[in-house]
């Protein structure tokens, strides 16, 4: 079956650098758009980024300039490079796969098949 597992978070202080990863297996990774998604607690989840098969990429205007969305579709495993980290930025982050990644809907959770369980980033003030 498919599988997303989320790794590299954990916590840093504001301003400080975190990359997550997220390994894939049981689809044909290169076939998909990848997106990551966060939830704080209280707040729904948000979009903040993706990258489409052809390496297009989309952000949240939060993270624009800051964060960095990549794939390696040799090691089925999409990136987020996360810099200059706010408190704001705290959350559990989640990526995501899309099969079928509608022109300007990057960002709603429904286009999205397969979900990771998520991992937490803490940013100390």
């Amino acid at each position: 079956q498919v599988q997303l597992v989320e790794s590299g978070g954990g916590l840093v202080q504001a301003g400080g650098s975190l990359k997550l990863s997220c390994a894939a297996s049981g689809l044909t990774f290169r076939d998909y758009a990848m997106g990551w998604f966060r939830q704080a607690p209280g707040k729904e989840r948000e979009f903040v980024a993706a990258i489409r098969r052809s390496r297009a990429t989309y952000y949240t205007d939060s993270v624009k300039g800051r964060f960095t969305i990549s794939r390696d579709n040799a090691k089925n495993t999409v990136y987020l490079q996360m810099n200059s980290l706010k408190p704001e930025d705290a959350a559990v982050y989640y990526c995501a796969a899309a099969y079928e990644l509608q022109l300007g809907a990057f960002s709603a959770e429904a286009q999205y098949d397969y979900w990771g369980q998520g991992t937490q980033v803490t940013v100390s003030s």
